[in-house]
C-alpha cells in the first residue's frame, strides 16, 4: 500500500510535530516511536505513564432491545449479565468454534460499546452486520478516536483533569469529561498496566492529547513499545 492511499487518524500531524517515526500499519500511517526511542517508551509505561494513539482500531456501537442477545451468538461469553458500566473482554469465533479476533464489549446504560482490532476491522464489522445487523442496530464509530493512557501513574495523571475517573475500577467504565471534552472512558489497555482507554470525538482528540501529554508523568508512545509491552 502506498503512502497516499494509507489513513491517517485524527492526531497524525501532532505525532509529526512531536516528532514520530511513521510507519504503515493496519492501513494507517501510525507512529512506530518518538525520538526517545522504543526502549525509552517501554519504561516510560512501565514506570510512569505513557500516552498511545489507537484510533486505528475500530468503535462499535450496538443497540435494540436484542443487541446483546445478538451478539451472545457470536462470541463465547455472557454478554447479557454485564451490569451496565462494566466490561468483558471476549472473541469472535467460526463456525467450528475457532477464533476469529478479540474483542472489549462494554455494557452501557442505552447501549453496548464495541471495540475491535485495526488488523481485522473491516471484516470483523461486516461479521457483526451480516450476522446480527437485523437483529439489532450495528453502527460503526469512524467519528470517534481512541487513545490510551497507559501506566502505573495513568490515573494520577488523568485524575487531575477529570477526578471522577480515579474511582473506576479495572474494566469498567463511564461518561465523563476530561478538560472539559465529553469522552467515554474504560480502566483497561493492552499493556499490563494500569491505565485507560478514552474514546473521545475526532474533532477533540488532539485537544484532549495535548492536555494529557501537559501532565508531568505523561509522555507520547508509539508500536514499537506498544508491542513490547504485550510480551
Amino acid at each position: 500500500m502506498s503512502d497516499t492511499a494509507l489513513q491517517k487518524t485524527p492526531l497524525h500531524e501532532l505525532h509529526l510535530e512531536l516528532g514520530a517515526k511513521m510507519v504503515p500499519f493496519a492501513g494507517y500511517d501510525m507512529p512506530v516511536s518518538y525520538p526517545a526511542g522504543i526502549l525509552a517508551e517501554h519504561r516510560q509505561c512501565r514506570e510512569s505513564a505513557a500516552l498511545f494513539d489507537v484510533s486505528h482500531m475500530g468503535q462499535v456501537r450496538l443497540s435494540g432491545a436484542d443487541a446483546a442477545a445478538a451478539l451472545e451468538s457470536l462470541v463465547p461469553v455472557d454478554v447479557a449479565g454485564l451490569a451496565p458500566g462494566r466490561q468483558r473482554y471476549g472473541f469472535f469465533t467460526n463456525a467450528a468454534g475457532g477464533i476469529l479476533d478479540d474483542l472489549m464489549i462494554t455494557r452501557r446504560e442505552t447501549d453496548w460499546l464495541v471495540v475491535v482490532n485495526a488488523g481485522c476491522k473491516d471484516a470483523d464489522i461486516r461479521h457483526l452486520l451480516t450476522h446480527i445487523g437485523h437483529r439489532c442496530t450495528v453502527q460503526p464509530m469512524p467519528e470517534r478516536a481512541l487513545l490510551a493512557l497507559q501506566g502505573p501513574k495513568a490515573a494520577e495523571a488523568v485524575g487531575r483533569l477529570a477526578p471522577e475517573l480515579r474511582s473506576l475500577v479495572f474494566m469498567t467504565g463511564a461518561f465523563c469529561r476530561i478538560a472539559g471534552i465529553e469522552c467515554f472512558a474504560t480502566r483497561s489497555g493492552y499493556t499490563g498496566e494500569d491505565g485507560y482507554e478514552i474514546s473521545v470525538p475526532a474533532d477533540k482528540a488532539v485537544a484532549l492529547a495535548e492536555a494529557l501529554l501537559a501532565q508531568p508523568e505523561v509522555k507520547p508512545a508509539g508500536l514499537g513499545a506498544r508491542d513490547t509491552l504485550r510480551l
